[in-house]
């Protein structure tokens, strides 16, 4: 009796047990399965780029050194702006001269000065008309081509101008200004005035500075090399400004909202987990991102750009970094 009864209680315990394995078995197999999606960490890029053409000269930052905003990153060689600072300098010098003969009159030095560079214009411009004339004969034989005659005709006319306004200097000098012609002189002196302080910015625009607190992550020319107007010449990202980006199925958001804490594991640095808050939430481009299933009990799904920024500083959070996000489908 005693026998039978221990049998039955094996049977019962065995039962128990098969039991308690099924239903665990079942419990591990129905319950729903984690969703791990993977991010990426980006951050504000800077572009640092020249308003003047030239050459590198020297760069004063190395990728991946820690700058701030303000700092000489690259100098440009400029020689074109070097020659319209000697060209406004000079315009400026010869304003201020005509305002002064302007103001107070011309010396006999002077009178005698202007009429030669008259005569010497004069000169000049008929050197011109006989080559524009020679040129005009064969260009109607089909001798040269139109770009030549142009030119000539244009060097022509401009001999005519300078002939004129060196015999109305010459005029200017003999009969004394008036006072528009003071005025004018004036007017001649601010505009000088205006072209220096242009120069004068451009010249500022040889040295490139950060514009604001990073690390340089690109430098795109070598010293030497010739970079136009606009190029970019650097990358400093801001990793104040950091972020992570998401491309989430929208059968996976689960009514993800904007201001929904999340938490993430960043593999790069040990699989650290940290907190992260949703900020934006946008439907991607659909020609890359529908998926037509069209299979039973299914529907065409679209992609997500999810973005979330940590919420604090993450000490050794690089661009480029992984972010796992992981949740389980509800």
């Amino acid at each position: 009796m005693v026998k039978r009864s221990y049998n039955l209680l094996i049977g019962v315990a065995a039962l128990i047990a098969i039991l308690f394995t099924v239903s665990l078995a079942g419990y591990i197999v129905s319950r729903p399965r984690p969703v791990v999606i993977q991010g990426e960490a980006e951050a504000t890029e800077y572009r640092v780029s020249g308003k003047v053409p030239g050459r590198i000269e020297a760069f004063y930052a190395d990728e991946g050194q820690q700058v701030h905003k303000g700092d000489t990153l690259v100098l440009i060689d400029s020689p074109e702006i070097r020659s319209k600072i000697l060209e406004a300098q000079a315009a400026k010098a010869a304003a201020v001269a005509q305002k002064d003969k302007a103001m107070h009159g011309a010396r006999q030095e002077q009178i005698v000065g202007a009429y030669e560079l008259w005569q010497k214009a004069a000169v000049g411009e008929e050197v011109m008309r006989k080559s524009w004339e020679r040129i005009r004969t064969l260009h109607e034989q089909k001798v040269v081509s139109d770009q030549k005659y142009d030119e000539v005709e244009a060097q022509y006319r401009a001999a005519v101008a300078t002939t004129k306004a060196a015999r109305s200097q010459y005029a200017m000098a003999v009969n004394g200004a008036r006072q528009e012609d003071k005025d004018a002189a004036v007017a001649l002196v601010e505009r000088a005035d205006a072209a220096v302080q242009l120069v004068n910015a451009y010249r500022e625009e040889i040295k490139l500075v950060s514009p604001a607190d990073g690390i340089v992550s690109n430098r795109y020319p070598k010293v030497g090399e010739l970079v136009g107007q606009g190029s970019p010449i650097m990358t400093v990202q801001d990793l104040s400004d950091m972020w992570f980006t998401f491309n989430i199925r929208e059968d996976r958001l689960h009514g993800m909202q904007n201001g929904q804490h999340i938490t993430l594991s960043i593999p790069a640095l040990d699989g650290r987990e940290i907190g992260a808050t949703v900020y934006y939430i946008a439907a991607r481009e659909s020609y890359a991102t529908w998926k037509a299933t069209r299979e039973i009990g299914e529907f065409d799904t679209r992609t997500f750009e999810v973005r979330a920024r940590p919420d604090y500083t993450v000490e050794g959070l690089r661009p480029g970094m992984s972010a796992i996000l992981t949740y389980r489908e509800k």
